[in-house]
């Protein structure tokens, strides 16, 4: 059984899952929690993906208690009803603890998809550091993207026996999604030239970004514009008010921004694909942008992917204004500097992820006597 609530994590999932669905040798159920109603529905559209539970907990001004609580309380029926070998979760979202644990009390084995992820900082990011931290302390399985995840775990004694490297998911789904003539269908997408405008993909939301940080990254971006007249820049604004409002009292009059809805996965990816810088306080952009050859500027002081950042894909700026402006400019108005960030490989994954997950779930339960290859970068 897979279980997910939010759009990210369903990107994530949504190939594994059709990789598992193929495979007759297994039975496949997917449960949502709808931690994200809205964002995940427009994902299970585009993998067409049908959930058999669908737990529908979302609503208005919703707490991490609330989560957590109705995660629990509406998974034990189903886990009970069903009573899978393992549950699959993902990631380090509030309904990824919340499964594991459900699962735990049920005694069902936990695969953990994109395990050992770590800053080090309990409230960076907030929750998700502690949710993959609670989520690793019960996984049976756990299946990190790179070397560095797999040490992560080793030094909290996880065992190494149940640690598999397989690459991240992210990179399977990107890879069948991006398409070099993709037509938008946004309108105001539909008016930029590409080719004579430098780019700025923004996207910005997190929790602990929320106030003061988010303001200097928006005034940052202004600096940016009022010295380099070639570029603009596009901002999927997060539906949160605390971040939608904020965007619209200090980017909503400024010229060469546009802020617009938050697009859907296939639409976002290829917006990634054409443009030519991207500033994010995402986890999985630092991911994807890689094999895209876009570099990356990180909004935030921490991450728990410092692969990029040690190969150079991918650069930690915080939240400082200043430097914010500094690092964009040089990237803009320094060719070499951004030719030697665009051109490294991947270190995140190579397409093959899903495979890999399937056949050390195979080999875990006795179906093949070989769990393949592990991700190498």
């Amino acid at each position: 059984m897979f279980v997910f609530g939010t759009r990210p994590e369903a990107i994530k999932m949504a190939p594994v899952i059709n990789k598992f669905k193929k495979d007759n040798r297994l039975e496949t159920i997917v449960t949502v929690t709808a931690q994200h109603r809205e964002m995940l529905d427009q994902v299970l559209d585009l993998f067409k993906i049908e959930p058999d539970y669908d737990l529908d907990i979302m609503e208005d001004s919703q707490t991490l208690t609330g989560v957590t609580a109705k995660v629990l309380g509406g998974l034990k029926e189903v886990l009970v009803k069903e009573e899978p070998d393992m549950v699959f979760v993902h990631g380090d979202t509030t309904t990824t603890f919340a499964a594991s644990l459900a699962a735990y009390y049920q005694q069902i084995k936990v695969g953990h998809v994109e395990a050992g992820l770590r800053t080090g900082e309990k409230y960076s990011p907030f929750p998700e550091e502690l949710n993959r931290h609670l989520t690793g302390v019960i996984a049976d399985l756990n299946f990190s993207p790179t070397e560095l995840t797999k040490n992560n775990l080793l030094a909290e004694n996880t065992k190494e026996k149940s640690i598999f490297i397989t690459g991240n998911t992210v990179i399977d789904a990107l890879l069948d999604t991006v398409s070099e003539d993709y037509q938008f269908e946004n309108e105001l997408l539909q008016t930029i030239d590409f080719n004579k405008n430098k780019i700025i993909l923004l996207t910005a939301h997190r929790r602990e970004n929320h106030g003061q940080p988010l303001e200097d990254i928006f005034n940052g971006i202004k600096d940016i514009l009022n010295k380099n007249e070639d570029v603009r820049v596009i901002y999927p604004v997060h539906l949160n008010p605390k971040v939608k409002n904020k965007a619209g009292k200090i980017l909503g009059d400024t010229d060469r921004v546009h802020l617009i809805e938050p697009l859907d996965y296939e639409p976002f990816v290829n917006l990634m694909n054409k443009s030519y810088l991207i500033m994010t306080d995402s986890g999985g952009i630092q991911e994807e942008a890689p094999s895209l050859g876009k570099p990356v500027l990180v909004l935030r002081d921490t991450t728990e992917r410092p692969e990029a950042v040690e190969i150079g894909t991918v650069k930690k700026v915080g939240t400082d204004r200043a430097r914010i402006f500094k690092e964009a400019n040089n990237l803009l108005n320094n060719r070499e500097l951004y030719n030697d960030m665009s051109s490294k490989a991947n270190p995140y994954g190579d397409g093959n992820a899903s495979e890999r997950i399937l056949k050390r779930t195979l080999y875990h339960f006795d179906i093949i006597s070989n769990p393949g290859e592990e991700f190498k970068y």
